[in-house]
């Protein structure tokens, strides 16, 4: 596993990542039931798009994830406040090897452990405290952080100001990170050939 150390959201971390799998994706390739997705090959192509394009495609960005990107900073604070542990910024990790695909985590915490942190709306925050475990559509990004980063486990984090945040310690799950590893590598090799097949047309 190689890390990257740069800004989130830079130039530069747009590059490191473009047409490559990246964790919040992960759910397009694998359901979190395990299942193929069927918005991967939709995903194959985009990729495939930007391998050709040399950059991303753009994409809207909402008030939710403007929003979201700006409460990150003070949820990160909160983190180290409650925990006494010092998560460190960096900017994207990925694989290395035939099978290239990676993650960008919200922090790393010392050799053994990282997060990620959602900052939702108030009734997606609620409806998670009352699940009081982490919310099954992020199941792929954070068994795909861990997957990618090796680590021991991974602090999924729910905040909202003024309410009660989530704090749910999850561990890899062998089973489904087989599922996912081994739809990655399929998804990688495809990808490959794909690209190839439109350089030569």
């Amino acid at each position: 596993m190689k890390i990257h150390y740069c800004d989130q959201y830079s130039e530069e971390w747009a590059l490191l990542r473009n047409g490559i799998p990246t964790a919040s994706n992960f759910d397009r390739i694998v359901t979190p039931t395990g299942k193929l997705s069927a918005q991967r090959q939709k995903y194959l192509w985009q990729l495939a798009g930007e391998r050709l394009a040399g950059k991303p495609e753009e994409t809207y960005k909402g008030a939710a994830m403007e929003r979201g990107t700006v409460m990150e900073a003070e949820a990160r604070s909160f983190y180290e406040l409650v925990t006494g542990e010092v998560p460190q910024q960096v900017g994207f990790c990925q694989t290395e090897g035939p099978a290239v695909y990676g993650c960008s985590p919200d922090f790393l915490v010392g050799e053994n452990g990282g997060g990620q942190i959602k900052c939702p709306l108030m009734t997606a925050h609620v409806s998670y405290l009352l699940a009081n475990e982490i919310p099954g559509e992020y199941v792929p990004q954070v068994q795909g952080e861990l997957l990618v980063t090796g680590r021991e486990w991974w602090d999924f984090l729910s905040y909202y100001p003024t309410i009660k945040p989530l704090k749910v310690r999850v561990y890899p799950d062998p089973k489904y990170q087989q599922i996912l590893k081994s739809a990655l590598e399929e998804f990688c090799i495809e990808l490959n050939r794909t690209v190839e097949i439109l350089k030569e047309r």
